[in-house]
């Protein structure tokens, strides 16, 4: 009877331990075509997860990242592009949710400020060594005559 109670015991475990471990797994995703599962892939891994600071899609766990990979999957079965795909996230979440924002008005100094810094560093240096040369080239050329006459006796002393 003990030997009964222990093995009934041990097979209650396991079903129930099967059954959270099931309850807890990934989400099966199903695809007409492997296209649309490569595309699944790219979509998941250049979308950004607009909770986690930089991770994607694919690899986050928080919830609105599993929602965001279930609504891809939704689109690429409908027969949205990459593209159109991109553009709904957009939309919907902003331009966090891609790592690569489009070039537009929204995103300009974006793309175009680490440039016009580069830039502006490069007009401050050339303008400095500029005023540096200048300020070498001046002092040499600001000797009184008295300054002279004395430069000069120093030099005909150590010619003797």
């Amino acid at each position: 009877m003990k030997k009964l109670t222990t093995t009934l015991f041990m097979l209650v475990s396991l079903l129930l331990g099967a059954a959270v471990s099931a309850e807890e797994g990934e989400d099966t995703i199903v695809f007409n075509t492997d296209e649309q599962r490569s595309q699944y892939q790219r979509l998941t891994e250049e979308l950004r997860c607009p909770k986690c600071q930089n991770q994607n899609i694919a690899d986050s766990n928080a919830p609105i990242a599993k929602d965001l990979r279930n609504e891809v999957h939704r689109l690429i079965l409908e027969g949205d592009n990459e593209e159109q795909i991109v553009d709904f996230m957009v939309e919907r979440y902003g331009n966090f949710v891609v790592y690569k924002p489009k070039f537009d008005a929204s995103t300009y100094l974006l793309w175009l400020g680490p440039a016009a810094i580069a830039l502006l560093g490069l007009v401050i240096v050339i303008i400095s060594a500029r005023k540096k040369r200048e300020a070498l080239t001046d002092s040499g050329s600001t000797l009184s005559n008295e300054e002279k006459s004395q430069l000069s006796n120093i030099l005909s002393e150590d010619e003797k």
